[in-house]
């Protein structure tokens, strides 16, 4: 329980640190420099839930695999995007009612920061899911390991792959 206090106290403390810096900055650091930062520093912290997911398969490791990949980098990047978003989504131009409305959403640099924190924190939780399901079933780490890539750069083709291994093995016992 106290872990969950210092977790929220620490992102609303993110949340009031970046809104300071974007409110008192100049306009090239907040509006350039900042997102590009934070955009380095999220693609790295997901990199290594990557890096941790798979060492967690290759050594039969759960609490790699699951909890830190699984769930608390997830959940750090989550929180980052929760954080991004309830800054700057107020300020951007453009909504979901059409595909040129959602363009111009993601060309403000926040918002596009956003959606690739977004995607790194899903991406992960959705790799290290099927990890597990796919290790609980008994499948080879081997082929989990070599689709994890696609799970990381194309989500839902990894997604497809580790649903195939499942079926298919299942499949092959009936």
């Amino acid at each position: 329980m106290v872990s969950h206090k210092i977790f929220t106290a620490s992102i609303f403390m993110l949340t009031v640190t970046i809104y300071w810096h974007y409110t008192t900055s100049k306009t090239h650091i907040k509006e350039v420099l900042l997102p590009e930062t934070l955009f380095s520093v999220s693609s790295a912290v997901a990199m290594a839930g990557w890096l941790l997911l798979v060492l967690g398969i290759v050594l039969d490791k759960p609490l790699l695999r699951d909890t830190i990949a699984g769930l608390w980098i997830p959940l750090i990047l989550a929180a980052a995007y929760t954080v991004f978003i309830a800054v700057f989504w107020w300020d951007a131009e453009g909504s979901f009612d059409s595909l040129a409305e959602v363009q111009k959403l993601f060309t403000w640099p926040w918002v596009a920061l956003a959606g690739w924190v977004h995607y790194l924190a899903y991406d992960l939780f959705i790799g290290a899911l099927m990890a597990r399901r796919l290790m609980e079933a008994k499948r080879s780490r081997l082929l989990l390991i070599l689709i994890l890539p696609m799970a990381f750069m194309f989500g839902p083709i990894g997604f497809v792959m580790a649903q195939f291994l499942l079926i298919a093995r299942k499949e092959a016992t009936a």
